[in-house]
């Protein structure tokens, strides 16, 4: 095994940038980024603590849920979750945020690098609100980069062909919940029931 350990030999063996990928990052959006946001219903959200440790957490939900609220400050709405908070607690300790915006059947994603901060209440909630359901805080996101990034990982991958995907052979969500958490004493019976109509009848209550 040999280790990677300076941008010197990085470089070697990736080579430099080209001009064209050097010069295609902004700090403000431009319409096209509006525009993507706009139609974007899923995202992934990256952020760590004050010691390193990572998270990246997927947000979903009808395209444009991701407010802009002016050429540099975007506003994200929390839904209920797990409640494990994760990246709010490490964007209490470190602001530092990224963004995937993924838009179906493209290839290319729209990359969003900012501080972040955590709000509770804002005017602009009420736009946020989906079937009666006001969020319980929202990222607001300053942006301090922002560019498309390219199409090649989700061309190699066939992300967007399902007659390229494999067959699904993994277990059932409620099997997988089985299998891992020992401690969790519901039957598979009650796993199943939960991770199907109670699953999506829950989707916006807390």
């Amino acid at each position: 095994m040999t280790e990677i350990t300076t941008p010197e030999r990085l470089r070697e063996l990736l080579g430099a940038p080209s001009e064209r990928a050097l010069t295609k990052e902004r700090v403000a959006l431009h319409p096209r980024d509006r525009e993507w946001i706009s139609l974007s219903p899923f995202i992934v959200i990256s952020t760590s603590d004050a010691e390193g440790n990572c998270d990246s957490s997927p947000k979903g939900d009808p395209p444009g849920f991701v407010q802009v609220l002016d050429d540099s400050t975007l506003a994200i709405p929390e839904r209920p979750g797990n409640r494990r908070a994760d990246g709010y607690l490490n964007i209490l300790t470190n602001p530092h945020i990224g963004i995937l915006f993924l838009i179906p059947r493209r290839g290319e994603t729209l990359r969003v690098n900012g501080r972040a901060r955590l709000i509770s209440d804002a005017p602009y909630f009420e736009d946020m609100t989906i079937k009666g359901h006001r969020p319980l805080l929202a990222i607001e996101v300053e942006i301090e980069q922002i560019f498309f990034h390219c199409a090649k990982s989700i061309l190699r991958s066939d992300l967007w062909k399902p007659d390229r995907w494999a067959e699904d052979s993994l277990p059932s969500q409620a099997q997988i919940v089985k299998d891992l958490q020992t401690r969790n004493q519901s039957t598979l019976e009650e796993l199943e029931n939960f991770y199907t109509d109670q699953y999506t009848n829950q989707l916006y209550k807390g």
